[in-house]
């Protein structure tokens, strides 16, 4: 009290107090970085390696279980799952949480001592995950000659724009690129007695320069002697000397030499157009992507500008920053509205303009204090930070209007200026710093939450924490200030009376709280109301996270191996037109990726706007699927998933290759009955044919040969590698070296002559060729091999395909040594829902402890938890009704409603205990405390609900992640407090004994009663 007094009297501090606040506040605002989602580091990374032409299974062996045993045995790392493909192979890893940083290095340093000793790993990539990657700016140049545009790419716009320091990398696909192809004659290097390593080393040693040695002087620096020999021309290499047992020939005597177009160059169409080049830009560490989007569009200006953009066209595609922008601006709108909702929802309840203005004022220093606080914590202007602002703009009036209301009615009650502040704001400091702490003790369980998605909920806490803190601080020092300075009550000329509503009320409650069965039986309806709303847990939509992008999408489209060239094109070309079908698809662009491609999709906007976003990728998806079942495509999948990944995956776990590939085929059978579920693949159903070579040891004796000789004479016969670089058109282009005829098929292997002592042998003689089958994919978990069964979904959610798939797995009989697991988003929410359900038993506890202490009481807390389970029946409705998905911010929703929906009952009990205290019995402190606290639990509601409404009736970028939410949150706020002001003093009224001083204040109430009657008799 004396701390309260010290405040209200210190007017003038606590007014430049909250003017530096206001002022620090709004600098924040605009030095907060901007983006869609939080940069965080993920405790998870990856390692890729590239090993030429080497089958899965031999890549398996030699490369993938040695990489896997040396991971495992790092201390950060937790898991390891791998997928070895021809000529590569993956591995994914977990790392121990919080230990990204120091697990990565372990990682580098163990696939360099491995790269080291494995001479056929021809490339390797180590990284970390997280959730800024990849590009993220994208633009086009086209409707020019190609070799123009790609030259424009190569040598103005790459190192422009890298030289900004806001951009990290910029990658370029489908310019025009070169090669030096040298195609050797094989007929003319066998009857020259050539040996292919030393026409290769000939070509080598002709296009290199080094310093050969130093050469002795008196002067301090010595002179070097260097060899420089390198290769000018086409005509420069042609002529390059080789040594033969018949004197000197050159290249072009055994060789044709020509620039050629690269014959695996990558292309990007657009609306099946490729002559364009494909611009994609990422961001340099720490910088936004609205930063990076200013600098490269001021660069690019500054390029045109210049006259570099000419006979072409050079367009943006695609920016996230857009997004990042809009989803901001949204957020930011309903932030406003539901402030302006909040304001007016005072003042309708108050009809106080005074009182009214006081709390709006507190409103923006609640705001602007929270930014500050953001902005000192280090987090960005992001949308877990601004809807976690949002929902605490209708919760931070909470205290505010409760403090409020409490001096209102002291007033009315006819104290003066200060004692109504200091009494008002007494009789309810207590409920409402309880009801401040049981919303903020729900959150600190979220970090038990793993992955990328406990980060995003630990960072949507805290803000929401410190929306909370600061709209408290505030509560507790302005609202006192201005009360004792500006609010006046003005006596009404005509006595009021209760209204009919708090007439009607009363009346509800005194019968409830008459007989002890009237409160059980009220007890047991809401009971039966609860059992019969999870009947309808299952017609609700489910997913993992939603889709943040506005009118955009991208797909994966896995093509069957071996589709190149010409076959390639008729296949984009097909998807295009498949594409151009649907109704408000915009523009496509189909990234050539080898055997994947990445397709971009930008959807009409505005005015032109005729199909959701949801329904036109679900139509995408349909189309190219019913494409696949005629076109050599495998799978077809949405990228904009939130955790990726096909979103149904089982995995089958064993050794035996053909056991597995028996059990996948019997599986996907399984899969295909049920509803919902489309594009069944297995990783093993296409399997791939392998020529082993069987040698006929004898023969290779005698023909004066070793068995590594073969070996060799086989390697170079299938040669194609590069042995240099070249000067051309300002460009460095390789030098490969390949046969002029290739072996197609078996019978050209066997057909080939083999030089032996006594004279060339047809290499049938010495060898057999034996057709094998080996997968094309083999997946490891943690060392031990499995197949992946995966399918996508449609026209149906991912909770009920679940729950079918559960059924199927449960029932599915597996041989011995055979186990099988879901994975995919199923796991993902398993998990999330275990996850989500541990945090929910801990919050509760937490919340128990808090109110424990408050009331002094084990049982209290328990009656005013008992509004928990009462609240789910409004979200349950809720979601029902609005067909809202059930994912993980959903679920944050409804961790959040457990602290937000006992405010109303904290308030309602502590003025009861208050009420008890000052000699009421129960049933009369239960009516009056109901009378009294109703107008505070209708306003913190209404103006809760208010505030959160924009957010629930978004659209666009940022309302598939708030709208969740905060339907979550408005239903079940509004069930559960009509359930306080009815259930809590059922509860309280069932299970609360009499004190003594109640009964011996009965038995004299009795006593005077039953004296007082006879006497009114006579």
């Amino acid at each position: 009290m004396k701390i309260l007094e010290s405040i209200v009297k210190k007017k003038v501090l606590v007014g430049l107090l909250s003017v530096m606040i206001i002022l620090l506040g709004v600098l924040a605002v605009f030095r907060l970085g901007k983006e869609i989602m939080p940069s965080v580091g993920a405790d998870g990374g990856y390692v890729v390696i590239e090993a030429g032409d080497m089958a899965a299974i031999d890549v398996e062996e030699r490369i993938t279980n040695t990489l896997e045993q040396k991971l495992l045995a790092l201390e950060d790392v937790e898991k390891v799952q791998s997928s070895t493909i021809l000529g590569g192979t993956q591995l994914d890893m977990v790392f121990a949480r919080g230990k990204g940083s120091e697990a990565i290095e372990e990682v580098e340093r163990v696939v360099n001592s491995i790269q080291s000793q494995h001479p056929e790993i021809k490339e390797a990539y180590t990284g970390q995950y997280g959730v800024r990657g990849g590009s993220e700016f994208f633009m086009e140049a086209s409707g020019g000659e190609m070799e123009k545009m790609s030259s424009f790419g190569r040598h103005v716009l790459k190192p422009r724009l890298e030289n900004l320091k806001e951009v990290q990398e910029v990658n370029i696909s489908g310019m025009v690129e070169h090669e030096v192809s040298i195609q050797l004659d094989r007929q003319k290097v066998a009857e020259l007695g050539l040996d292919i390593s030393q026409v290769m080393g000939n070509i080598s040693e002709s296009n290199s320069e080094m310093t050969l040695g130093e050469l002795a002087s008196e002067e301090k620096n010595g002179s070097l002697l260097r060899w420089h020999t390198k290769v000018e021309d086409v005509d420069a290499l042609r002529k390059v000397e080789i040594p033969t047992a018949d004197g000197i020939i050159t290249l072009s005597d055994i060789a044709s030499v020509s620039v050629e177009p690269l014959a695996n160059a990558s292309y990007v169409w657009k609306n099946g157009n490729k002559d364009l080049i494909f611009i994609q830009i990422s961001r340099a560490t720490g910088v936004t992507q609205l930063d990076m989007a200013k600098a490269v569009r001021a660069e690019v200006e500054k390029i045109q500008d210049e006259g570099l953009v000419k006979d072409f066209e050079l367009n943006e595609m695609v920016a996230q920053a857009d997004f990042v922008q809009e989803s901001i601006d949204g957020v930011t709108d309903n932030i406003l509205i539901g402030s302006i909702v909040a304001v007016a929802i005072l003042l309708l309840f108050l009809r106080n303009v005074r009182a009214t203005l006081i709390i709006g004022i507190s409103i923006p220093t609640s705001v602007l204090l929270t930014f500050l606080t953001v902005y000192l914590l280090g987090y960005s202007l992001n949308m877990l930070t601004l809807i976690g602002l949002g929902l605490g703009i209708g919760m931070m009036v909470d205290s505010s209007i409760v403090i409020l209301e409490s001096i209102y009615r002291q007033k009315e009650l006819g104290l003066g200026k200060l004692d109504a502040v200091l009494v008002g704001t007494k009789e309810v400091a207590g409920a409402v710093v309880s009801s401040m702490l049981t919303t903020i003790v729900v959150f600190l369980p979220i970090g038990f939450i793993g992955g990328d998605m406990g980060q995003f909920m630990i960072i949507l806490s805290i803000v929401v924490a410190v929306t909370l803190i600061s709209s408290v601080l505030v509560a507790f020092t302005i609202i006192p200030t201005l009360s004792e300075r500006f609010l006046r009550y003005r006596k009404p000329k005509k006595e009021r009376t209760e209204g009919k509503v708090m007439k009607q009320y009363g009346a509800s409650i005194s019968w409830v709280v008459a007989k002890k069965w009237r409160s059980g039986l009220v007890i047991v309806l809401f009971i039966l109301l609860f059992g019969g709303s999870l009947t309808l847990v299952n017609k609700i939509p489910m997913t993992v996270m939603p889709d943040i992008f506005n009118r955009y999408s991208e797909i994966l489209i896995e093509l069957e191996p071996g589709v190149e060239g010409k076959e390639k094109e008729k296949v984009v070309q097909k998807v295009v037109d498949q594409l151009g079908t649907i109704e408000d698809v915009d523009s496509t662009f189909i990234i050539d990726n080898g055997n994947l491609l990445v397709g971009i999709i930008n959807m009409t906007k505005g005015d032109e706007i005729r199909t959701a976003q949801k329904e036109v990728n679900e139509e995408i998806l349909k189309t190219l699927r019913g494409l696949a079942e005629r076109s050599p495509i495998k799978t077809v999948q949405s990228a904009m998933d939130g955790l990726g990944g096909a979103p149904v995956q089982v995995m089958i776990k064993g050794e035996n290759f053909t056991e597995l590939q028996t059990i996948g085929k019997d599986f996907s059978k399984k899969l295909a009955s049920v509803e919902g579920l489309v594009g069944i693949t297995d990783s093993m159903e296409n399997s791939q044919t392998q020529q082993q070579v069987v040698l006929k040891e004898t023969a290779i004796e005698e023909a004066g040969l070793t068995t590594i000789q073969v070996k060799q004479f086989l390697q170079q016969a299938f040669i194609d590698m590069p042995i240099g670089e070249m000067a051309y058109n300002e460009e460095q282009i390789p030098l490969m070296v390949r046969w002029a005829t290739k072996a197609n098929s078996p019978s050209d292997v066997l057909q080939m002559d083999i030089p032996t002592v006594t004279g060339d042998v047809k290499l049938s003689s010495l060898i057999e060729l034996k057709s094998i089958q080996t997968p094309k994919e083999i997946a490891h978990i943690d060392g031990e091999r499995f197949i992946s069964v995966g399918a996508d979904i449609e026209s149906r959610d991912l909770g009920a395909v679940n729950r079918d798939v559960q059924k199927i797995i449960n029932a599915f009989d597996l041989p011995a040594g055979y186990a099988i697991d879901a994975g995919g988003d199923i796991e993902q929410q398993q998990q999330l829902m275990i996850e989500m359900a541990i945090v929910l038993g801990i919050a509760m506890f937490l919340v128990y402890f808090v109110m424990a202490v408050q009331f002094n009481h084990l049982g209290h807390p328990l009656i005013v938890m008992s509004v928990i389970p009462m609240a789910i029946i409004g979200v349950i409705v809720g979601l029902f009704l609005t067909q809202r998905e059930l994912n993980l911010l959903s679920g944050m929703g409804v961790i959040m409603l457990i602290g937000i929906v006992l405010n109303n009952a904290i308030l309602l009990i502590d003025r009861t205990n208050q009420l008890r205290r000052e000699g009421m019995q129960v049933e009369e402190a239960l009516i009056a405390a109901g009378k009294q606290r109703i107008r505070p639990i209708f306003m913190t509601t209404l103006t809760t609900v208010g505030g959160m409404l924009p957010l629930a009736l978004a659209s666009g970028a940022s309302g598939n992640y708030q709208a969740p939410l905060a339907t979550v949150l408005i239903a079940g706020l509004l069930f559960a407090t009509i359930i306080t002001l009815v259930l809590i003093p059922a509860v309280y009224h069932l299970v609360t004994r009499r004190t003594v001083v109640e009964k011996e204040t009965e038995k004299v109430a009795k006593k005077t009663l039953s004296e007082v009657v006879p006497e009114f008799v006579k």
